[in-house]
């Protein structure tokens, strides 16, 4: 099946399919250009593929096989994607020609095992800005710091920080490469933004211009980090989760001093196989009790973490399914619903009794980013995810209390106009749901948002956001009145739409909003609204 996907990707590029056995073998790459090609694999590719290409969301890259494809095929693939979800890198101009055969002849050699890190390293790596004791006791900026907006600069390595009232840019701060996401302090004053190589900065809100008070690198690849939000235990501490080395770091709250690390466990929930990789793509807080609640995507566990315990240890490992990637809570906080996306389904985790309660197939590579919460008209409270592999909303029901007849099955299945989807919002005031379809190899597409109507139970209508880029990501300000949208493209924007009418009030641009891709408004993130 994958030699065949492979042959019709040549085909459709223009190339020749060249069966297994007769491909050529692959021009060395000198110690230079192998540095160079490790470095556009780990920005690129890592996420989906994995540190040690043993594949997760997307497939194994082993070199076996991509010897048997050929430098040619491969090329012909890296330059114009695949419909499950491989994006175009040539066609959309992220990878050169030349960085294009570069990666076709490293995929055809060994993968290389980055170094470990050690705690003692991490330590060596902290750096305390602004002690607590030196921070202001009161909010000092003009703006209202709980409508606050951070927006990552991807590709520029920095974080915008915008008043969502005035549209005004409030804070431009330096951070870790290609920052992944930003999580808000239970109180919402701080903000950890966490990069691609594993650096968090801690932003403090309060400053007249927010300022990064501490920084510290718990690890060399990273996707993750969740705050302490129990009662009493309110910004006390940090987790990271690592993509790489294997384990997770616990740090201070409000200084980002590491305290300690833990080693994953390997073996899978099903077969007890021991893993290679095992990475953190999610963690979020639970409600429930002062833990955190760590997704173990190649092995399949969901482990809880309890930050009242010394050392701060896995205290619970629930069985899930392979490979978990991204999710979040329901709108009570009790359950916990994750993206199981090379199976195809939804994992669902009751956290009050520490159990799986379902598994929901719900179509081709599920990706619902933290995921949507709604009253639908028929159904109750009801859950949601998209599917980078096909395009197709997926609607399940989320109200074991009040409807537990459709609770945990699919109720609705909306077509999209493409796959390649990444995210999906609403808010508890908005009447839409909101999604993109930032992977779509269609450049029209990829421009495009779907808005879905609650009451209706049906889409109401797409529209490209813009003539170029790639919308993607999209967030509330603090009244749930409007919707932010990233314009991911070099010369970036972020278009705003009044969320009643559906029509777009505002365009902020300027040469410093270069790759804007997640957006995280303090309120919602602090509050886990979604």
């Amino acid at each position: 099946m994958v030699g065949a996907i492979v042959a019709l990707a040549a085909v459709a590029a223009g190339g020749t399919w060249v069966g297994s056995g007769a491909t050529p073998a692959p021009q060395p790459l000198t110690d230079a250009e192998f540095q160079e090609a490790s470095g556009v694999y780990f920005q690129r590719c890592a996420g989906c593929h994995g540190t040690l290409r043993d594949g997760a969301t997307g497939p194994a890259l082993g070199p076996v096989t991509m010897r048997k494809r050929g430098t040619q095929v491969l090329e012909a693939i890296i330059h114009n994607g695949l419909p499950g979800g491989m994006p175009a890198w040539g066609k959309a101009g992220l990878l050169t020609p030349s960085q294009i055969n570069l990666m076709a002849r490293y995929l055809q050699m060994p993968a290389a095992e980055p170094p470990q890190l050690s705690l003692d390293e991490i330590r060596a790596s902290w750096r305390l800005i602004v002690p607590a004791a030196e921070r202001p006791t009161t909010p000092q900026g003009k703006g209202d710091w709980r409508n606050y907006t951070g927006v990552i600069l991807r590709d520029a390595g920095k974080v915008a920080i915008l008043d969502a009232d005035t549209k005004r840019r409030v804070a431009l701060v330096d951070t870790g490469y290609a920052v992944h996401i930003l999580r808000a302090s239970a109180s919402g004053r701080y903000f950890y933004a966490i990069g691609r190589d594993g650096k968090v900065t801690l932003i403090d809100l309060w400053f007249p211009t927010p300022t990064t008070v501490a920084e510290v690198k718990g690890c060399i690849d990273a996707r993750s980090v969740e705050s302490s939000k129990y009662a009493g235990f309110e910004d006390r501490f940090l987790i990271e989760g690592c993509y790489w080395p294997l384990q997770y770091v616990v740090f201070d709250g409000l200084t980002l001093e590491p305290m300690t690390m833990h080693d994953y466990p390997t073996a899978t929930f099903d077969e007890g196989k021991t893993l290679r990789e095992v990475r953190v793509a999610t963690i979020v807080a639970d409600p429930e009790g002062p833990r955190w609640v760590v997704a173990l995507k190649e092995s399949g566990y969901v482990a809880l973490v309890d930050y009242s315990a010394p050392d701060f240890p896995i205290t619970k490992m629930i069985p899930g399914q392979r490979f978990l990637h991204d999710g979040g809570l329901d709108h009570t906080g009790r359950y916990f619903s994750i993206a199981a996306n090379e199976r195809n389904q939804m994992v669902v985790v009751d956290l009050l009794k520490g159990e799986r309660v379902a598994r929901i197939r719900t179509g081709r590579t599920p990706h619902p980013g933290r995921g949507a919460n709604w009253k639908d008209p028929k159904y109750g409270w009801v859950m949601a995810t998209t599917h980078i592999g096909e395009g197709k909303l997926t609607i399940y029901g989320a109200d074991p209390a009040g409807r537990p007849r459709y609770a945990w099955k699919v109720v609705r299945q909306i077509r999209l106009p493409s796959p390649g989807t990444l995210f999906l919002k609403t808010h508890p005031r908005s009447p839409w749901v909101w999604t993109d379809a930032t992977l779509s190899t269609d450049p029209k597409a990829a421009r495009t948002v779907c808005v879905y109507s609650n009451a209706r139970g049906r889409l109401h209508r797409c529209f490209p956001i813009s003539t170029y880029g790639r919308a993607t990501h999209i967030e509330y300000n603090r009244q749930g009145t409007e919707v932010w949208i990233s314009n991911w493209d070099r010369r970036g924007e972020i278009v705003i739409y009044n969320d009643r009418t559906l029509k777009p009030i505002r365009r902020i641009r300027g040469s410093w909003l270069r790759t804007p891709t997640g957006k995280f408004n303090v309120t919602n993130t602090a509050r886990d609204i979604y």
